[in-house]
């Protein structure tokens, strides 16, 4: 457990209460998406328990479902959501059309929904108009980010909802060698345009990668391994680089097209918005090959790691998918890319534990089973928990906050208390943040912790160790 010093005066108090407002919360969490095309899916509130009581701390959805928006209101989750292919013609061509569409279906649910970005359309530029060789018109996407970013700034939420637009890996000429990728030629004026916005606004590049497509489509050339994301024995780039499996070369294969165009002295994120392997549907697809993939995945996702082009620069990932989707079109796979089938059991065991996160009401999560219908709210039984991604060096200097000026008494949290195992910060920093809470009535503010506090109706205690509570 982390040390603390009482203060000798009340300066050293006021500096480390500001270093608390004043330090940016990091975090490393594991996204997911999140598809509704199904008839036998548990309602979105549902949904939003049981994402709490996971890893999950982002969420990807295909549309602005009000119902989705409110029942992931003031779960600490944070949502993107998505303007769909067919609305992007219009949003692009008025923009009071942007702003109606802002009013109605963004804002009633801010702040209390976590929307953090606006997805404009899906692989929009590599989408078919009804399954002929026409493509979608590829500058209304362009002036419909506009658009978006322009509303959004109006209300002054441009710098907290970010605009952007998911990809599929077709928009590139090739992918390998990574180092020599470039963007499709007829692509390259609205790429431009398009990576020039997201540099400027601070929104990431997102690209769809699945491995699966590529192995399933050339099972003779790729490794099954390398398609897994573990293949030790590495493919070797001309320029040097080593990969070790094929999702990191999709990226750096991204990342090149993007300095192609004359951005390599530009910050801009790439986030994987898409990636995930089918369980049913060919012989590629099966629950064996789709839990090592989405472990594996999930394993890359909380890594922080880069790539071998840009090993510092973190890629955030999503998974895709939440639900197998029964209404889903297109071959068997499609509909089968869930971990969790719509009655809430798992297609195939995949962790998804969170020690310390928020616990569930009426619905639950079990690793077992999956869904359930446990653990039942305790009427006005209400604790303080940690934010399970929650930045290492804010919840230390919680920690000594409340150990110490604070007046939390942290014994517990000692070695030999009931609360020392697990010796991990998060640990001790939820036991001390819940007694700061309870000792102070309880209010929403004493549980924010500069946004590292998560308020639960699930009782943390486990074992030994209790929880206080009023």
């Amino acid at each position: 457990m982390g040390s603390y010093h009482p203060p000798l005066s009340i300066e050293p108090v006021v500096l480390l209460l500001l270093t608390l407002l004043m330090v940016p919360v990091s975090v490393t969490g594991v996204g997911i998406n999140y598809g509704t095309l199904g008839n036998n899916l548990p309602s979105p509130k549902k949904v939003a328990q049981l994402l709490q009581s996971t890893l999950i701390d982002k969420v990807k959805i295909y549309d602005s479902n009000p119902e989705i928006l409110q029942a992931f209101s003031n779960t600490a989750i944070d949502l993107i959501v998505s303007l769909e292919n067919s609305r992007v013609a219009n949003i692009s061509s008025d923009i009071s059309a942007a702003h109606s569409w802002l009013s109605t279906r963004i804002l009633p649910f801010l702040p209390a929904t976590s929307v953090v970005a606006i997805a404009v359309g899906n692989e929009y530029l590599t989408t078919t108009v009804d399954n002929n060789d026409d493509h979608l018109d590829a500058n209304a996407l362009f002036k419909a980010m506009q658009n978006l970013h322009s509303v959004l700034a109006s209300h002054g939420l441009d710098r907290k909802i970010k605009v952007t637009t998911p990809h599929s890996m077709a928009v590139l000429a090739s992918s390998f060698p990574p180092s020599s990728a470039t963007f499709a030629m007829n692509l390259v004026p609205v790429m431009t345009d398009i990576v020039t916005f997201l540099a400027d606004t601070g929104a990431p590049f997102m690209i769809n990668a699945y491995p699966y497509f590529a192995y399933r489509d050339n099972p003779t050339s790729v490794n099954l391994d390398y398609a897994l994301l573990g293949n030790a024995s590495g493919v070797h780039d001309p320029k040097g680089y080593v990969y070790s499996n094929m999702l990191d070369a999709q990226m750096d294969a991204v990342r090149s097209a993007i300095d192609a165009l004359g951005f390599g002295n530009r910050s801009l994120e790439i986030t994987v918005s898409e990636s995930g392997w089918p369980s049913k549907g060919d012989n590629a697809a099966t629950p064996q090959n789709a839990k090592i993939y989405n472990t594996r995945l999930i394993e890359r996702a909380q890594s922080n790691k880069g790539t071998p082009m840009k090993p510092k620069d973190r890629i955030e990932i999503f998974v895709f998918a939440l639900f197998n989707e029964n209404k889903k079109e297109g071959d068997e796979s499609e509909r089968n890319f869930g971990i969790f089938n719509g009655d809430g059991s798992k297609v195939y065991e995949v962790d998804l534990s969170c020690e310390f996160c928020s616990g569930t009401t009426s619905f639950g999560f079990s690793e077992k089973n999956g869904l359930s219908g446990g653990g039942g709210v305790r009427g006005p039984s209400v604790w303080c928990v940690a934010k399970p991604h929650a930045d290492d060096k804010v919840l230390q200097s919680v920690l000594d906050f409340c150990c110490g000026p604070g007046g939390v008494d942290c014994r517990e949290v000692y070695e030999g208390g009931n609360c020392f195992q697990p010796n991990k910060l998060l640990a001790h920093a939820s036991f001390a943040m819940n007694a700061y809470y309870q000792m102070h009535g309880r209010n929403y503010w004493n549980c924010d912790f500069k946004g590292t506090g998560l308020v639960t109706f699930s009782d943390p205690s486990y074992g030994e160790c209790r929880y206080p509570q009023q």
